[in-house]
């Protein structure tokens, strides 16, 4: 067990944790966001960042204080934590960002994390190499053993209370994350960056960067804190911590202000572009999109970033109190509708809905349905997989309500799609207290079907009677056949017309007797 990271609540595999980062002396709570702090350019400063948006936590680069000859005497005349008037954790990069950009740095694993230790880093990085998407596998796998090897580096290097992280590559291949992410786990580090998934999120393909942060989960442990390098645009951040991840990092909050660029959950926009601010942060309260497009450019983009790290800020709390109170699902649902390729996102992560299933708990609040991928979610995986601990005997009711053709059944149970079906006695508890729609689409029904099928395959003695309410076909289909099948909408109608029919019966008999009363009337009358 990493005893520098305590995890305090959870939903999903996303969780609130607790990072002590003993050198700055502080602990940072998780999901976090690490502002980037570039020591050239000032948009924000660090003070600020602390003071006034409350980041207990932030990074810059080492390559670039290093190469600077002001910077690097600085730094190491006065350290890091006093040349950027910050008083929380900074954690640093290596250069290998610019190693993908350029092709070398002029440094090694060694000398830069003596260098960070030097000037006062409380979590530092090794020279990895951060392969990009859709390389040839045997690129991919040179390129891991590079990092391999820097992480031996790193784990031989005197780094006292240093933290330091582990990063996690293999390109687009989930093998070689799953591998990758198992080595880093068996190390002695810290932290355990999933790197190279910043070209996925700037091509919109998010599906790819599930597939890759949930292969890296799967190598590394469950206590182990994961930081998602260049990820920070908060209409994805909810759909990454669901992933797992802990820590994000973006310069996005100043590169996209510097460009006219406004965020939110939903997406970006160019405020040339807004007649609104759909926000309520300090900026978007005391200026309107006229005021920011009139003000100098400087001033301009430093606002927009202000808003920029507020929204982010503030998503990152909104998913907090989603982890507390165990709807993280429907926000991340939420977030995907903001964009088609969010959607496949979020269809991305229920593909891995087994893996998901072994860390969100067992019981929360509520659960909503609000689309077909509701159907697909872990407490429904999870309902399936349990039906092993159901004992069903002799001749049993499934039924969505209603009333069947007969009543000659041993037990009577519920059918709620899409889970399928549980005895009454479980009928108040979670995930089967569920809200559900009327208009429930195809997926709710078939899942109920697998439900229905499973049952029966762990209960091969018993008989099953399914009473549904027009389920269908495709449905239908997945019910094992040794299952008795009963619509209740037609039993209700042939109910209904026997009923009519014997009401008319009835009134035939009725009329019959009122006949012969008035016949011995008659006669009573002709006496």
């Amino acid at each position: 067990m990493r005893d520098h990271f305590e995890l305090r609540d959870g939903d999903l595999a996303g969780r609130i944790g607790r990072l002590s980062v003993p050198r700055a002396g502080v602990t940072v709570e998780t999901p976090a966001l690490l502002p980037v702090v570039n020591p050239n350019i000032d948009t924000i400063s660090p003070a600020r960042l602390e003071s006034e948006f409350g980041a207990d936590i932030l990074i810059t680069n080492s390559y670039i204080i290093k190469t600077n000859e002001h910077l690097r005497e600085e730094a190491l005349d006065v350290g890091l934590h006093e040349m950027l008037d910050f008083h929380g954790a900074i954690m640093t990069d290596s250069g290998s960002f610019q190693l993908a950009e350029y092709g070398e740095i002029d440094t090694t694993t060694e000398e830069i994390l003596q260098f960070q230790r030097d000037i006062g880093t409380d979590i530092a990085t090794p020279v990895d190499i951060p392969t990009p998407p859709d390389v040839a596998r045997e690129q991919a796998e040179t390129d891991l053993e590079i990092t391999r090897q820097a992480l031996a580096d790193a784990e031989a290097a005197d780094t006292g209370e240093m933290l330091v992280n582990a990063p996690v590559q293999g390109s687009t291949y989930p093998d070689l994350r799953e591998e990758a992410g198992r080595h880093a786990d068996a190390t002695d580090l810290d932290v355990f960056p999933v790197g190279a998934v910043v070209p996925m999120m700037n091509a919109y393909r998010y599906d790819d960067m599930v597939d890759a942060v949930a292969a890296a989960k799967r190598g590394l442990g469950v206590d182990a804190p994961v930081h998602l390098f260049g990820a920070g645009h908060p209409m994805m951040l909810a759909l990454a911590v669901a992933l797992g991840c802990d820590l994000f990092d973006s310069a996005a909050y100043a590169l996209y202000a510097r460009d006219g660029r406004y965020l939110t959950v939903r997406g970006t926009e160019h405020l040339e572009d807004l007649e609104y601010l759909p926000c309520t942060c300090p900026i978007c309260t005391e200026y309107s999109p006229d005021d920011l497009r009139a003000a100098g450019s400087k001033e301009q983009e430093q606002l927009l970033a202000e808003h920029n790290l507020h929204v982010t800020f503030a998503e990152l709390r909104r998913i907090k109190q989603a982890i507390r109170d165990g709807d993280l699902m429907e926000l991340v649902e939420e977030r995907a509708r903001s964009h088609p390729a969010m959607l496949d996102g979020y269809r991305a992560l229920l593909d891995h809905v087994d893996q998901l299933e072994r860390e969100d708990p067992a019981s929360k609040g509520a659960f909503f349905y609000a689309s077909n991928e509701s159907a697909h979610r872990p407490e429904v995986a999870r309902h399936h997989a349990r039906m092993d601990r159901l004992t069903a005997e002799g001749h049993v009711l499934l039924t969505e309500g209603g009333t069947p053709s007969g009543d000659d059944f041993d037990a009577t149970w519920r059918v709620v799609p899409p889970f399928g079906p549980f005895p009454r006695s479980l009928s108040e508890t979670y995930p089967l207290t569920a809200e559900v729609p009327e208009r429930l689409d195809r997926d709710a029904y078939e899942q109920a079907a697998r439900g229905v099928s499973r049952l029966v395959e762990e209960n091969p003695d018993a008989a099953f009677t399914l009473a549904h309410d027009d389920w269908p076909e495709s449905a239908l289909a997945r019910v094992p056949e040794s299952v008795e099948l009963e619509s209740l909408s037609t039993v209700s109608e042939r109910l209904g017309d026997e009923a009519s029919a014997d009401e008319s019966d009835e009134a035939d008999v009725s009329d019959g007797d009122d006949e012969r009363v008035e016949g011995d009337s008659a006669g009573l009358s002709d006496e």
